[in-house]
């Protein structure tokens, strides 16, 4: 059975620093991109960074390119999110998902899915 598990979120000031970790069992981790997701309050799962197999290639979503780093250590299967100057709006759920995920765009809205998230960790940035 597929398991991805987060930790490592909490309350952070206006410009603080978080790291994030997943941990990932039951598939062939080091085979599988990787990402991770955010879902801020009454929003869907927005994807923020994603990496590949051997953790050599990132990208990121523009509201955090320079300011988050994602990585990849297949010896322990864990994923982690590196996030710096933190903003208000960085507040939501934080999941792992297995996969880059795919998107479709419904009336404007653009809706991901993964084959599998986690149950995710909340990160809040207060003003």
């Amino acid at each position: 059975e597929v398991q991805l598990v987060e930790s490592g979120g909490g309350t952070v000031e206006t410009g603080g620093s978080l790291q994030l970790s997943c941990v990932a069992s039951g598939f062939d981790f080091k085979a599988h991109y990787m990402t991770w997701a955010r879902q801020r309050p009454g929003q869907r799962p927005e994807r923020i960074a994603s990496i590949d197999w051997n953790g050599e290639r990132a990208d990121y979503a523009d509201s955090v390119k320079g300011r988050f780093t994602i990585t990849k250590d297949n010896t322990n299967n864990h994923l982690y999110l590196d996030m710096t100057a933190l903003k208000p709006e960085d507040t939501g759920l934080y999941q792992c998902a297995k996969g880059y995920g795919s998107a479709d765009e419904i009336d404007g809205i653009v809706y991901w899915q993964w084959d599998r998230l986690g149950q995710g960790t909340q990160v809040t940035v207060t003003s």
